[in-house]
C-alpha cells in the first residue's frame, strides 16, 4: 500500500542526502534509480526496466536509461551535462513507443537537477535534489495521487466506456451473459479504478493480466478466477503458498467479491481488449459520469448516442446546491473561525442521510457524496490546521458513503452504483491523504452505499430508510410522456393517484412526485427532482399539483425554470426540464431561477411564493374551462375530414377539373391545416354545405368521391362513422366560420417567439389540426399575437415533445385579456396588428416558418412585432413589464381576479 507523505518526505530527506554528491551515469545511474523509487515505497523491478531498446526515427536502435510504461521516461546524465540535449533524445525515443506505453512524465537528471515534464499539460517542473522533498508531491502520479477535474465530455470517459463495450461484446458472444456478465463487469471495473487510484499498486491488476497469463487468453479466466477469490479472503486466510504477486493484493471485501461466478473463457482478441481496458489512466475518469455510459454499453442502440441520458454535473448542481448546499456553505462560512462549533457542524454534516429513488448509476449520490466530502475537508481544514495534532486521519473522516441511499429498477445500474460510491470515497480519502500526509484508504469495505434493486413505485421507501433518519430526496426520474407508458406503468399512476379525476393524462415522473409528498408528509424532509416541464403544463398540473399542495401540504421552495437538457454528450437527448425543491413545509425566502435563454445560464430571482406554474404567484391552478373567462369571441376546433382523403384535390388536378368538369370549380375551396398554413404550402377540398341537388349532375367526378366517402363511413366498426354515411357529400365535422377568423395552429415549434396565428376570411377551409375564432377584429388578432399572450402560453400550454399544444380549454379560455382597455389603445393595437400582417405579405414567396425562423426573422417583421407588443403591453399596465417573471405575475393576478368575480356569480345562481 502507498506511503504517507510524511514518511516520502522523511525518505526524500535521506535520499538528498545519501546522493547528493553522485556524478557518474555509467556507474551510479541505476543505484541511483533504484533508491529514487524507493523514496515512494515503490520497487523498481517491478514497474520498470533499464536499458529499454527502442527504435528511434532514424531507425536505429537507441536504448532509455529507464522506463516504466505508461507512466514515466528517465534519461540520466552526468553531472553538468547539457540536460536541454538529453530532454530531446528522450522525447525522441518516445517516437518508437506503442501508444500504451508513451509516458505521462519525461524525468531528465544529472543527479543534481531534476527537470520533470508533463506530456499532457505540456509543463516542466525543475528542482536540484536538496529540493526533492519540497516537490516529492510533484511525483504523486506515481502512487494514483493525483487532483483530477472531470470534464463531462472527457474523452477519457466515452473512449473508456467503448473499450468496456469492447469487452462486453466478446464476453457475450461466448454466451457469458446475464447476471454473471454484469457482475463479472462490475469487478472488472472495480479493478481498473483500484490499480490507478492506490486501491491496489499502480498498474497491479495490468501487470497480473500481462506477467502471469499466456497470449491466447487460454488460462486468464481461471486467473481472474483465482484473483477474484484472493480479493474476497483476508491476509491471513490466504494459502501459505499462494503465488507472491497474487498475495500482494489487498482484502477487499465490501461483498463486492464475494459471489462465486461461473466461469468465463478468453482468447487472445479478448485478453487484449481487457488489457486494452488497463492501458486507459482510470484515475482521470469520473464514477458519476462513467457510470451511465458503462450501463449504456450494456444496450448496443444506447450505445450509439454513448452519453445521452446520464445526468450532467451541471445539472445535477443545479439541483443539490439551492436544495442543501448553498445552505451548508453558508453556515460553515459563519462558524469556521469558532473551534467550538466546528465539530457540531461536523457531526451534522455526517448524520445526513440522502435518498435518490431513481438512482441509476448512482450519478447523483456520487456527486452529492463528492461535495460533501468537499465541504468536510474544509472542516478538517479549519479544524486541524496545517495537519496539527492529527495522529490518525482515519478518526477525523466520519463521513461515510453508508448515508447514501437509492433504489433502482435495474440490477446492473444499481450495482454500478455501489462500485462508484466506493470509488468516489476512496478518491475523496486520497485528497484528504494528500492534505494531512497521511496515507488512509478504508480496506477492507465494510460499509458501503444501500442500493436496494427494486420498483421504486411498488418499494416501500421506508424499507430503505426511515423517515426520521432521513434528510433530503433527490433524483431525476424516468422520463417516459404519459402517451408512450405501458399499461402497466399506467395502472401504477393511477393506483398512486387513487384513482382520482384525470390521473390517466399524468407523465410517469408524477408518480415520484406523489409517492414523496406522501412520504415526507409531517417531516422536515427537503426533496428536489429534474423532471419534464411537461407536469408544471398544461392540464397536468392541476391534477399532479392538486393533490401535492392541498391534499400533502407540499410547499416549493427553489425552482428552475424550463431549460435544456444538457450533457455535451454526443446524441444529447432533447428534452426540455424543470427542477422543483419542495417539502411539507414553507419558508420565508423562495427562489427561481429564470431562463432567458433555455441553452444559457439561470438567474436567481428571491421570490414570495412559487405556484405550481413556476410563477412567482399565489397557488392557484388552471384548469379546463369551456368558456372564455373573458367577454370575448368563443374558439372552435377545425372541420374535420372524415373522407380517407377522398375530398381532397392535387393542386396539379385542379386545371384538369375545369376543363372536364368545370361545375366542380365552384365546390373547391383551399384548405389550411397547420402543416399547410406554417409552411406556405397550397392544398384544395371540395366543400359541399350548400350544393344545389341539380348540380350533382353536372359534377360525376365529384359524385364517385362522395359515393367513395359514403362507402368508406358505412363500413367503419364505430357507430359514430357509419351515422355520417347519411351525409356523405359533407365533412364528417362541420365548424367553418361565417365571417373573418383568427386561425391558431394547435401545434407549434418551441423555438419560435411567436405562434404565427392567421387572420383569413371564410373563404379558407380550416382543418381539425387548428382552432379558430371567428367574429374578431384586429384587436383580437393583435392580442393573441403579442409577446405577453406568449407568456401565458409559454407557462400553461401543454406540450407534444417539446412543441406547444395550443388547447382552447386550458389556454385560450382561461387567458386574462386587458380589463378595459381605451379606444385609442384598441385602435393601437388594430393598426399594429395590421402592420404585422402587411410585413408578413411583403415577402409572398416566404412561409410563415420561414418568416418565423427565430435566427432569421426579417428585421421589419421583429419591429413590427415589438410595436405590436408595446401596444398590447400598454393596454394591460402603464408600467412596463421589466421581465418574463414579472409578466407572469401580473398575469396571474388579473386571472384571479377575472376568476374570483366568475366564481361569486355562479355562487348567486345556485342561490
Amino acid at each position: 500500500m502507498a506511503l504517507s507523505w510524511n514518511e516520502i518526505k522523511d525518505r526524500a530527506v535521506k535520499f538528498s542526502k545519501e546522493w547528493k554528491d553522485t556524478t557518474n551515469e555509467e556507474a551510479d545511474a541505476k543505484p541511483f534509480l533504484d533508491a529514487f523509487f524507493d523514496v515512494f515505497g515503490i520497487t523498481r523491478k517491478k514497474i520498470g526496466t533499464f536499458e529499454h531498446r527502442v527504435k528511434k526515427l532514424s531507425d536505429a536502435d537507441g536504448y532509455i536509461d529507464l522506463l516504466w510504461k505508461g507512466t514515466i521516461l528517465v534519461e540520466m546524465k552526468s553531472r553538468g551535462k547539457n540536460l536541454d540535449k538529453a530532454f530531446q533524445q528522450a522525447i525522441d525515443y518516445t517516437h518508437g513507443l506503442k501508444q500504451n506505453e508513451l509516458p505521462k512524465y519525461v524525468l531528465v537528471c544529472d543527479f543534481h537537477i531534476f527537470r520533470l515534464y508533463d506530456t499532457e499539460e505540456q509543463t516542466t517542473l525543475e528542482f536540484t535534489i536538496d529540493e526533492l522533498v519540497l516537490n516529492v508531491q510533484s511525483f504523486g502520479y506515481l502512487l494514483g495521487y493525483q487532483k483530477k477535474t472531470y470534464k463531462e465530455q472527457d474523452p477519457a470517459n466515452i473512449k473508456a466506456a467503448e473499450l468496456m463495450g469492447k469487452l462486453h461484446d466478446r464476453l457475450e458472444e461466448i454466451g457469458y451473459e446475464g447476471h454473471p456478465l454484469e457482475v463479472y463487469l462490475v469487478r472488472i471495473l472495480f479493478c481498473l479504478f483500484a490499480e490507478d487510484t492506490t486501491i491496489f499498486n499502480k498498474q497491479q491488476f495490468q501487470d497480473y493480466v500481462e506477467n502471469r497469463t499466456a497470449e491466447d487468453g487460454s488460462d486468464l479466466a481461471s486467473k481472474i478466477q483465482e484473483l477474484f477469490q484472493v480479493l474476497n479472503t483476508p491476509i491471513e486466510k490466504r494459502f501459505k503458498n499462494l503465488d507472491e504477486q497474487l498475495n500482494e493484493f489487498p482484502y477487499v471485501n465490501g461483498k463486492l467479491f464475494e459471489e462465486i461466478l461461473p466461469m468465463a473463457s478468453f482468447d487472445s482478441k479478448m485478453r487484449q481488449a481487457l488489457l486494452d481496458c488497463c492501458y486507459i489512466d482510470w484515475s482521470k475518469i469520473s464514477p458519476a459520469i462513467f457510470g451511465s455510459m458503462f450501463q449504456s454499453v450494456m444496450n448496443p442502440k444506447e450505445r450509439r448516442n454513448l452519453g445521452a441520458h446520464y445526468t450532467s454535473e451541471s445539472n445535477i448542481l443545479k439541483l443539490i446546491k439551492p436544495l442543501f448546499l448553498d445552505e451548508l456553505w453558508a453556515e460553515f462560512e459563519s462558524i469556521k473561525g469558532n473551534k467550538n462549533k466546528l465539530p457540531e457542524f461536523h457531526k451534522k454534516i455526517s448524520q445526513l442521510k440522502f435518498l435518490d429513488p431513481a438512482c441509476g448509476c448512482g450519478n447523483f449520490l456520487v456527486i452529492t457524496y463528492r461535495e460533501l466530502r468537499l465541504l468536510e475537508l474544509e472542516v478538517l481544514r479549519a479544524t486541524y490546521k496545517s495537519g496539527q495534532g492529527v495522529l490518525d486521519i482515519s478518526d477525523i473522516i466520519w463521513l461515510d458513503v453508508d448515508m447514501m441511499c437509492g433504489i433502482e429498477y435495474e440490477e446492473f445500474p444499481a450495482r454500478i452504483a455501489e462500485v462508484a460510491m466506493w470509488l468516489i470515497d476512496h478518491q475523496m480519502n486520497m485528497l484528504i491523504s494528500n492534505e494531512f500526509g497521511q496515507y488512509f484508504a478504508r480496506l477492507p469495505l465494510k460499509k458501503s452505499a444501500k442500493i436496494v434493486h427494486g420498483d421504486a413505485l411498488e418499494v416501500n421507501w421506508e424499507d430503505v430508510v426511515a423517515k426520521n433518519q432521513l434528510s433530503y430526496i433527490i433524483g431525476n426520474p424516468p422520463f417516459i410522456g404519459s402517451k408512450i407508458m405501458s399499461q402497466f406503468q399506467r395502472n401504477q399512476i393511477i393506483k398512486e393517484f387513487d384513482n382520482s379525476k384525470g390521473c390517466g393524462v399524468l407523465d410517469y415522473v408524477s408518480g415520484w412526485y406523489l409517492k414523496a409528498a406522501k412520504y415526507i408528509h409531517n417531516t422536515k424532509i427537503k426533496t428536489a427532482f429534474v423532471s419534464t416541464n411537461s407536469i408544471v403544463q398544461g392540464e397536468q398540473t392541476s391534477i399532479l399539483w392538486g393533490q401535492m399542495l392541498n391534499k400533502y401540504g407540499v410547499k416549493i421552495h427553489f425552482a428552475h425554470r424550463t431549460f435544456k437538457w444538457s450533457n455535451e454528450a454526443k446524441g444529447n437527448a432533447a428534452v426540455y426540464c424543470i427542477i422543483v425543491g419542495f417539502a411539507n413545509f414553507d419558508i420565508k425566502n423562495k427562489v427561481l431561477f429564470e431562463y432567458e435563454d433555455i441553452k444559457g445560464e439561470p438567474q436567481a430571482i428571491q421570490v414570495k411564493n412559487i405556484n405550481p406554474y413556476l410563477v412567482d404567484a399565489k397557488d392557484i391552478f388552471i384548469e379546463k374551462r369551456r368558456k372564455p373567462i373573458c367577454n370575448i369571441p368563443e374558439i372552435s376546433f377545425g372541420n374535420m375530414p372524415n373522407d380517407g382523403g377522398n375530398f381532397f384535390i392535387n393542386e396539379n388536378d385542379i386545371e384538369e377539373i375545369k376543363s372536364i368538369e368545370p361545375k366542380s370549380i365552384e365546390y373547391i375551396k383551399p384548405f389550411i391545416g397547420a402543416q399547410e398554413f406554417l409552411n406556405g404550402q397550397e392544398k384544395y377540398c371540395y366543400w359541399f354545405e350548400n350544393v344545389n341537388p341539380k348540380d350533382w349532375s353536372l359534377m360525376p367526378l365529384a359524385l364517385q368521391k362522395v359515393k367513395a366517402v359514403e362507402k368508406l363511413r358505412a363500413s367503419s366498426s364505430r357507430e359514430a362513422t357509419r351515422k355520417l354515411a347519411l351525409y356523405p357529400s359533407l365533412f364528417g365535422e362541420i365548424r367553418q366560420p361565417k365571417t373573418n377568423y383568427i386561425l391558431i395552429p394547435r401545434h407549434s415549434s418551441e423555438n419560435r417567439k411567436y405562434i404565427p396565428f392567421g387572420y383569413l376570411s371564410p373563404d379558407n377551409i380550416v382543418g381539425d389540426t387548428c382552432l379558430s375564432i371567428e367574429n374578431v377584429t384586429l384587436f383580437h388578432f393583435g392580442v393573441l399575437q403579442s409577446s405577453l399572450h406568449m407568456s401565458w402560453v409559454n407557462v400553461v400550454c401543454g406540450r407534444l415533445e417539446s412543441r406547444y399544444r395550443y388547447s382552447n380549454e386550458i389556454v385560450y379560455n382561461n387567458y386574462p385579456w386587458p380589463e378595459n382597455p381605451s379606444e385609442k389603445q384598441i385602435k393601437t393595437i388594430e393598426e399594429k396588428a395590421q402592420n404585422v400582417l402587411d410585413v408578413r405579405a411583403s415577402f409572398p414567396t416566404s412561409s410563415l416558418a420561414d418568416l418565423y425562423n427565430p435566427l432569421t426573422m426579417p428585421p421589419a417583421l421583429v419591429k413590427a412585432h415589438n410595436e405590436l407588443d408595446k401596444a398590447v403591453d400598454a393596454a394591460y399596465s402603464k408600467q412596463a413589464f421589466t421581465s418574463e417573471a414579472k409578466r407572469m405575475e401580473f398575469l396571474f393576478e388579473l386571472y384571479e381576479k377575472y376568476t374570483a368575480g366568475l366564481f361569486v356569480k355562479e355562487k348567486k345562481s345556485k342561490k
